[in-house]
């Protein structure tokens, strides 16, 4: 009688099946952070062409999680694409372009930080609560984009969270949409300016927590208004 290989387990089939994935998300992010991280340094010039080849030579991976990367930095505003030409890195802010973007924020944001002061859920005060605990716990932007990646990222969160806790569907949706912490970061590292930043958020939530709307709105714009001339500050000292 014929010998036969014996069954490959499914359980065993299907563990492998489902480690690869794991695996290769962990790639892909890593190759993201990489990728980001040159944009924001300006290791990667702004304008500058972004060869997929040369990146994956660079960082020893093969082109596809390169690819991968690229299309969610140009989710970020980080990279544009162009029909033929391929990748290019975004161009800094101007004085202008910041000025118009804080324009837009001053629109939008007070009014979310009022509207979350009324109608944000326990889990949501929560949730902003812990954001900004775990801010405390990181560096401000100073020094090179790796020093404050997580301070950056916290601040992204703290502004969505509480846009997102105002209840209002297409509010929340424009004010992710700005996309604008990522590029304001890049404009250059800024010495000192995470505990203003904090205090400044700390005043918000405490509108938010006391359900204070109209304090809540000043907080906000309060924040912004700073924010905007710290900057500023950047392009006078060029």
């Amino acid at each position: 009688m014929p010998a036969h290989d014996p069954p490959v387990s499914n359980d065993v089939a299907g563990t492998s099946g489902l480690s690869a994935t794991p695996v290769r998300q962990a790639l892909s992010d890593s190759v993201y952070e990489d990728i980001k991280a040159m944009v924001m340094d300006h290791e990667i010039a702004p304008g500058a062409r972004v060869s997929i080849e040369a990146l994956a030579r660079t960082l020893t991976v093969s082109p596809t999680p390169v690819r991968e990367a690229l299309a969610r930095l140009e989710a970020d505003g980080l990279v544009i694409k162009r029909s033929l030409s391929g990748y290019r890195a975004t161009e800094l802010l101007t004085r202008q372009g910041l000025e118009e973007l804080f324009e837009m924020r001053l629109l939008l944001e007070p009014r979310a930080a009022a509207l979350a002061a009324l109608h944000a859920d326990e889990s949501q005060l929560d949730s902003i609560e812990a954001i900004l605990e775990e801010m405390q716990s990181h560096s401000g932007p100073t020094g090179p984009y790796a020093a404050y990646r997580d301070f950056a990222a916290l601040d992204q969160r703290f502004h969505n969270a509480v846009a997102e806790a105002a209840h209002r569907p297409l509010l929340s949706d424009a004010v992710e949409r700005l996309h604008s912490h990522l590029n304001i970061f890049r404009l250059s590292s800024l010495e000192g300016s995470g505990d203003p930043t904090l205090a400044e958020h700390e005043r918000v939530v405490r509108a938010i927590l006391r359900r204070r709307a109209e304090r809540a709105a000043e907080a906000m714009a309060e924040h912004l208004t700073r924010s905007l001339e710290r900057q500023l500050g950047r392009f006078e000292e060029e």
